[in-house]
């Protein structure tokens, strides 16, 4: 298992020496001790793609770095993705999004309702996203949970006889499905112009996709994105659709992350879904987020 790079890395760096420790639950580990900012060796950094890869989720602890390390960092991984909600990128930082109930002269910094549906992120794409890494600038004092979902065991866990229905079926996944429904709700997000509707047209995917570095497959629906199971009635789909999406998030699957300062927080979107489990309005957070471009699910 290989990591693909958008630059070489170092090779003579000094080993950085940090442990990988799982996490009591369904997926997850932390890795304490590695400092983001420093330069990471090749050794090193492949020790932390095989510990993504097995655990889906790795809480990087206390990462004082600036946007443009947490940049460096998640470019070791790939390209980055561009969000369509240019609004909310940071300065000189197109690469980052600013998630954040904060407004400043009454206007939002960021996306302050992200998360609140269940998902995968860029799912919408024919690209989805591999995988998202969020920094924690600023934390409420309570509230502000992420709650990730393993896919792999969601699928593990289906009987052979929907298994097979399944797996051949594929999905329509759209990022404006609920996305009125949002701005009526809340003053987060913007109206979107045209140029920015062109940027999401809806993308087709297999409803069991098969991660591209491990083999394991996967369910891949959402109840924010997934809108219609292609070639089913409506009905059919709505009510399997239904089923698929309460299946997929039972507890035996879930991970619940209470943030500490300085997580920087990195997910493999090809394997999990994610939830935002809210924070109260009185309480500000913002995080910085950069997402890794994915490749074509099948």
């Amino acid at each position: 298992m290989t990591a693909v790079l958008s630059r070489a890395p170092p090779t003579d760096a000094p080993a950085q020496h940090f442990e990988v420790r799982p996490f009591d639950a369904p997926v997850g580990a932390e890795i304490v001790g590695l400092d983001i900012a420093e330069p990471i060796n090749a050794a090193d950094f492949q020790r932390i793609h095989r510990a993504h890869l097995e655990h889906h989720v790795l809480v990087f602890r206390d990462q004082r770095i600036t946007p443009a390390q947490h940049i460096d960092f998640s470019r070791r991984f790939g390209p980055l993705e561009i969000h369509v909600l240019h609004q909310f990128q940071l300065k000189d930082h197109p690469e980052i999004l600013i998630v954040s109930n904060i407004k400043e002269n009454g206007e939002p910094i960021g996306l302050g309702d992200a998360g609140v549906y269940w998902h995968s992120d860029i799912s919408y794409k024919p690209k989805p996203s591999l995988g998202s890494l969020l920094h924690a600038q600023e934390l409420p004092s309570e509230g502000g949970d992420t709650l990730f979902a393993d896919q792999h065991l969601a699928w593990e866990a289906l009987s052979p006889e929907l298994q097979q229905c399944i797996l051949p079926l594929k999905a329509e996944h759209s990022y404006l499905a609920k996305y009125e429904e949002l701005r009526a709700k809340n003053p987060w997000r913007p109206k979107l112009s045209q140029a920015q509707i062109d940027q999401v047209a809806p993308a087709v995917q297999p409803v069991v996709r098969t991660h591209p570095q491990t083999g394991r497959k996967a369910l891949f629906v959402s109840e924010h994105f997934t809108t219609r199971i292609v070639g089913l009635p409506p009905g059919e789909s709505d009510a399997l659709l239904a089923e698929l999406f309460a299946h997929s998030v039972k507890p035996e699957f879930v991970y619940r992350h209470a943030w500490a300062p300085h997580d920087l927080v990195f997910w493999d979107n090809r394997s999990l879904m994610h939830l935002a489990a809210g924070t109260p309005d009185h309480l500000r957070r913002r995080l910085n987020r950069t997402t890794v471009v994915g490749d074509t699910p099948f």
